[in-house]
């Protein structure tokens, strides 16, 4: 059966709003929470970028039922990948085991500001796949000393752990990326709903004698009474969305981001993000996710002034009509 999450997004809202958003949206029957982890919003109009790791250590006190997990955790730059390692098993911890550590690659917009060079990408992906293999084995208990091209690590250990193994979750966008972290992870991440990713990803998984996992995507949405005001809103803070992942992966700031959309028009945006009341319009784009075969998708809310009306007016008949649609095995 298809899951349906809610997107804590902390581009667009401050902590404590996140806590609350976060129990409101277990109480209406989200059943699992993604958390961004960034330090820059995509857009100076969005007005927020609080720390991932403290939100959800707040969340997980205040939810009882609802997974978590970070979407996504960059392990190459900001953080040292025995500091994710730590921070992932602090969070099973206080979810009591309800915590997925989401990984990726990054974006230069939340790593540059460590004052190192920005990789090209084949680089990162090196340094991905040395941090997995370190991050894996201290979730697995293991004393850690390592050294190889990207990182060092001296006899390191977790002294807190989960009883059961964080388990960890890998954004990919091709081929080339899938055949690489498939046997490295447990479950892939994507916010395009292709069909053949997910293909190879299993293919990939089961050539190495693992299960396939699950596949979780994420959809923009901008729910409003008002189908101007949505679009509105949408323009205003989420027109970045359209650029595609080799750009936003490597615009340094918001000034850039704020270059580079310029000439994004409001219909462009409405063409990606269904805008206003229509619960069915919403169902409609999140289906071809449920088509691809994903087994999870998290709805992001536009607008972080605008959550509670969606969670108190739109999210209990919108869910239950994606439930009515969404394949039921």
């Amino acid at each position: 059966m298809t899951r349906f999450g809610y997107t804590l997004m902390t581009e667009q809202a401050g902590p404590k709003e996140l806590v609350r958003y976060a129990a409101e949206a277990e109480r209406r029957g989200f059943e699992f929470e993604v958390c961004s982890d960034h330090y820059f919003p995509w857009l100076d109009s969005m007005g927020h970028s609080p720390y991932a790791w403290s939100v959800l250590g707040a969340v997980a006190q205040v939810t009882e039922r609802v997974e978590l997990m970070t979407y996504v955790t960059c392990p190459i730059l900001r953080y040292h990948p025995v500091v994710v390692a730590q921070k992932a098993a602090t969070l099973g911890v206080l979810s009591d085991g309800r915590f997925v550590l989401g990984l990726g690659a990054g974006e230069n917009l939340n790593e540059h500001v460590i004052g190192e060079r920005w990789p090209a990408v084949g680089e990162r992906h090196d340094m991905l796949e040395e941090a997995l293999i370190i991050i894996r084995d201290l979730l697995d208990g293991e004393r850690v000393t390592w050294e190889g091209d990207h990182f060092r690590v001296d006899s390191a250990k977790l002294w807190d752990l989960p009883e059961r193994a964080v388990e960890i979750g890998v954004a990919v966008s091709g081929a080339q990326s899938v055949s690489r972290f498939a046997p490295l992870a447990d479950h892939l991440i994507t916010t395009m709903p292709d069909a053949e990713v997910l293909r190879d990803w299993r293919a990939e998984r089961a050539d190495a004698g693992l299960p396939a996992g699950r596949a979780v995507g994420q959809v923009p949405v901008c729910w409003d009474p008002d189908a101007d005001a949505a679009l509105e809103r949408a323009h205003e803070t989420f027109r970045w969305s359209g650029l595609g992942w080799a750009v936003n992966a490597d615009l340094p700031t918001t000034e850039a981001f704020e270059s580079a959309t310029t000439y994004v028009r409001p219909d462009d945006v409405a063409e990606s993000i269904p805008c206003g009341p229509d619960l069915d319009a919403i169902v409609e784009a999140v289906a071809p996710f449920w088509e691809a075969g994903f087994t999870d998708i998290a709805l992001v809310q536009v607008g972080g002034d605008h959550q509670d009306d969606f969670l108190a007016t739109a999210a209990e008949p919108l869910l239950e009509k994606l439930r009515a649609a969404a394949p039921k095995d």
